[in-house]
């Protein structure tokens, strides 16, 4: 029998920031990464500012999703790990 090829390993350039993201990490979304998405196209047109601005809580994850709390009266969403990234102060 003929040897086939091994598959090419998946490209895990999100990988390493995803795996920074855990449960209760603070994160904030990144607009260049949300803008054109399918969240995006389900929204309204711009994000809300706090939203870029952050903080927001990862209360758990699912696959390749997280749910945020924001520390403001707004409802819980599911984002896309690769949309998100850690949120500093600074």
């Amino acid at each position: 029998m003929a040897e086939t090829p091994a598959p090419a390993p998946a490209p895990a350039a999100a990988a390493p920031a995803a795996a920074a993201l855990k449960k209760g990490a603070l994160v904030r979304l990144n607009a260049k990464a949300y803008a054109g998405s399918l969240e995006a196209a389900a929204s309204d047109g711009a994000p809300p500012a706090y939203v870029v601005e952050g903080p927001g809580e990862i209360l758990a994850l699912k696959g390749e999703y997280a749910q945020l709390r924001w520390r403001r009266p707004v409802p819980d969403v599911w984002l896309r790990l690769d949309q998100l990234e850690p949120w500093s102060e600074a």
